[in-house]
Formats: structure tokens, sequence, C-alpha cells
């Protein structure tokens, strides 16, 4: 064994986002002690995810199958679509349990400093599947930030007129969170999406 493996291992996994040198070091190691079955385990993997992965043609949701297994899902109700920016997102949100709807995956946000622009994110295929699903609510789960809240809203200028209900999830103070230790915007947020006891 040449160190020269070793550094390119640590250098490949360094590339990975939040893996800085040290870390990428550690797991190289960790590696390198892993039976060989598990080792091989991870690297067929991660072939198999870079070569069977793509999106669903109805969400934009990263599948192996098209549609997705949410789209084909019989139980799930068509008439509610979430909104997400990014296939992570569907992860968050079904970790919840509590939406039995279908998502929409934008594949990004509004930032036309950056050159992204509406006709670069998925909102013509969304207003195309409101008709022809007869989609009752669109319920809009941008992140919280201001590409996110600018998208949400030219998402919303473009799909009104399609007679559809449009909500946008609520965001404010996180559980078990004392208010004296909120700031402003975050406040104001909770304020206004507070609701009837």
């Amino acid at each position: 064994m040449t160190q020269g493996i070793i550094e390119n291992l640590i250098t490949q996994l360094s590339k990975l986002p939040g893996i800085g040198r040290k870390s990428a070091q550690r797991l190289a190691f960790f590696i390198l002690t892993m039976p060989p079955e598990e080792a091989k385990g991870i690297a067929a993997a991660i072939s198999d995810v870079k070569d069977k992965a793509r999106f669903c043609s109805t969400c934009f949701n990263i599948t192996d199958a098209d549609p997705c297994d949410i789209c084909s899902n019989p139980e799930r109700d068509k008439g509610r679509i979430c909104v997400v920016e990014e296939p992570s997102n569907i992860l968050a949100v079904e970790r919840t349990r509590s939406f039995t709807g279908v998502y929409h995956v934008l594949l990004g946000a509004l930032s036309p400093l950056d050159g992204i622009t509406p006709d670069r994110l998925k909102i013509h295929e969304l207003t195309t599947r409101i008709q022809a699903d007869h989609v009752q609510e669109v319920i809009l789960a941008t992140n919280p930030n201001t590409k996110g809240e600018m998208t949400a809203r030219y998402i919303t200028e473009v799909i009104k007129p399609l007679n559809v209900r449009v909500t946008r999830i609520a965001y404010g103070l996180p559980i078990g969170s004392d208010i004296e230790f909120a700031d402003e915007v975050t406040l104001a947020k909770a304020l206004e999406g507070r609701r009837d006891m």
C-alpha cells in the first residue's frame, strides 16, 4: 500500500460538503479498518446511485423508477402539491409523517443575480400539473430566506389565476426555544403566522 492511494482517498472524501481535510483523513483510515465487504458496499452504493438516479418526470424528485414512489402511490392525495426547492427537502417533510399529498421540486430558487430566472426552475411544469390533475391546494414550502420568499411570491402570482388555493408553510419560533432569544424577523414571522386556539 502506497501513501498515494490513501492521499487520493482523503482528497476525494474532502470533496464532500462539510468534510474538511481532518474529517476526510479520519474517514479514510476508518474505511481502511472496515471489513472489505462493508467498504465495497459503500463503494457499490455510490456507484449505484450515480448510475441509476434520475429525476421523476412528474415531480422532479430523485428516483430510480419513473414515476417515483410518491407520485405512483395511489394512497397519496394528488389534489395537494407541496412545492419545495430541492429533492432533499422532500425527505425533511416526509420525516414529519404529516403530509399525505404529492410534491413538486423546483430544482432551485429564484436568484436573478446568480442567473436563476423563472425559466430555469420547474414552474411551467407545476402550472401544467395543476391544470391536468385538478389540484385544489398548492403548499409553498420554499426556504424562509430572501430567495425562497421571492420564489414563493412569484409562484403565487403565476398560479393564482388558476383558481387554486395557495398556502405558505408557517415559520417562526422553534419548539422549546425562549422568546427572549429570538431575533426580530423570526418573532415577526411567528406573530404573522399565529392561529386561533
